[in-house]
């Protein structure tokens, strides 16, 4: 993924809100390929929190991958963890920690069970 001018901040770095975009986005990708996208009419994932750990700032012009893996499979949540490194040398890391996704039942609010699809898609991974 490449990091972006408008990413930048006053220091000439990545702004720390953006590492939770950058973590967005490869969440959204892993989810494409989950069947139904772990969602229908029913439920829906929340981001319920996360925590992210600073390592090192992240300056531009760069390539980072965001490496994606499960650290925790709930009955109606799922831990995601996370870094950001280095496209070009692995052993830079900018950033790790996790998020915590809940799926929810899209009228009331209330948590709902883990899907099977999402459920299946982390054995996979």
């Amino acid at each position: 993924m490449p990091v972006r001018w408008r990413d930048l901040d006053a220091f000439n770095h990545v702004n720390n809100s953006k590492y939770l975009s950058y973590l967005e986005e490869a969440r959204l990708h892993w989810m494409i390929g989950v069947p139904g996208q772990g969602m229908d009419d029913h439920v829906a994932p929340v981001v319920a929190a996360a925590q992210l750990n600073y390592r090192r700032p992240i300056a531009w012009p760069a390539q980072v991958v965001v490496e994606l893996f499960v650290e925790r499979l709930g009955n109606t949540s799922l831990t995601v963890g996370h870094r950001i490194i280095d496209a070009e040398d692995s052993g830079v890391l900018y950033c790790d920690g996790h998020v915590v996704m809940v799926w929810i039942d899209r009228e009331s609010g209330a948590a709902a069970a883990l899907p099977a699809a999402v459920r299946e898609a982390c054995s996979e991974v």
